[in-house]
């Protein structure tokens, strides 16, 4: 019996302290405000409003419930105990042994706690050094976040690609809708470098190809992060590349350049320049986010845009195919003799690694 009481209460400690951590009453109280919202009589006249209210409802029904939920069992355990009933013992028992499994799932949630971890992701992929092979290697990428993304259940559809010249791609941005998609694919920012026997080349020789990948949460919604728009300069083109009627004969393509830190977001896959605004502006509004939480800034004009290019000394992570076969990350130094299975979109060991790696810092 105090045995098991012991155990009870060092759970609901840690417990309480997960809790406070992940900031559950806060996300409760809001839940609690938007349920309140969608309860009004004229909350469906605005219909796509209330969709993402709608959305943001059962996020954080999935986030709190759990929670909640298990803080409720445990508490109840720890009083019953504390009666030092004899006939309850067993049954007790097997409800302690339930919730401290149920707190073991729970508290890889502990990993994904960053104000946008549970958000939807924006990956864009950038051929380096390497001319058609780097060209080549962003497709591979590519094809790796869609089996990555298939193999989670997330959906994804693509804002924006430029085709390489003789095979790849130069670059692509992809939308991923899911559970903590920005949360776990933001191990994937950096540098991607891989080493392989050429297939561009008569004499097969090794090829050292990079690729850059900037991973920013989706902020659709403008009062997200907000952007004065005297530091921005818009710029609109005709769309080049492939393209539907009307797309590349008007001046539908967008640009639009931060000015104090220098990040530059152009999109042009849509026929309407109004879309494509909306566009660009989502993805800058995720990379001014992402931005600053890695310089710790509050304030949006005193952000340094980045300057890694995708070049050699640069890389997080190396796939070698040749001359033997590893797949490296430089940061949580996990690694893999498996490249093949890491490249058809089995990420999950190398998400964790980093995840386990950061939460350590």
């Amino acid at each position: 019996m105090d045995e098991a009481s012991n155990q009870a209460v060092e759970l609901q400690a840690a417990i309480e302290a997960a809790v406070a951590k992940l900031a559950i009453h806060d996300l409760e109280r809001q839940l609690t405000t938007l349920q309140e919202q969608s309860q009004s009589s004229d909350f469906w006249n605005d219909n796509l409003a209330a969709q993402s209210v709608m959305k943001q409802i059962a996020k954080l029904e999935a986030r709190v419930q759990p929670w909640l939920k298990l803080q409720t069992a445990v508490k109840d355990i720890v009083e019953l105990l504390a009666l030092k009933d004899d006939q309850m013992v067993s049954e007790l028992a097997t409800q302690l042994t339930a919730a401290q499994d149920s707190f073991a799932a729970l508290k890889e949630t502990l990993k994904l706690n960053g104000p946008y971890d549970d958000y939807d992701a924006i990956i864009s992929i950038h051929a380096g050094a390497g001319g058609t092979d780097a060209q080549d290697w962003a497709a591979m990428l590519l094809r790796m976040y869609i089996r990555y993304c298939e193999k989670n259940g997330w959906t994804y559809a693509t804002l924006d690609e430029s085709s390489g010249d003789e095979a790849g791609i130069k670059s692509v941005t992809l939308e991923i809708s899911g559970s903590f998609a920005f949360g776990k694919c933001k191990s994937e920012h950096g540098v991607h470098r891989l080493v392989r026997l050429s297939p561009f080349n008569s004499d097969n020789l090794r090829q050292t190809s990079f690729a850059k990948v900037e991973v920013t949460p989706k902020l659709d919604k403008p009062d997200d992060l907000i952007i004065d728009d005297k530091e921005l300069k818009i710029d609109v083109y005709r769309s080049g590349g492939h393209g539907g009627q009307s797309v590349n004969t008007t001046d539908s393509a967008v640009r639009i350049t931060h000015l104090p830190t220098g990040l530059v977001v152009a999109i042009q896959n849509e026929r309407s320049q109004l879309q494509n605004r909306e566009t660009a502006m989502t993805i800058l509004r995720g990379r001014l986010a992402a931005l600053q939480l890695e310089q710790h800034q509050a304030a949006l004009s005193e952000l340094k845009g980045p300057n890694q290019s995708a070049e050699w000394g640069n890389q997080i992570r190396s796939y070698v195919l040749h001359p033997y076969k590893q797949v490296k990350d430089l940061r949580s130094r996990y690694e893999t003799s498996d490249p093949e299975a890491v490249l058809d979109g089995n990420l999950d060991e190398l998400v964790e690694a980093y995840l386990e790696h950061t939460l350590a810092q």
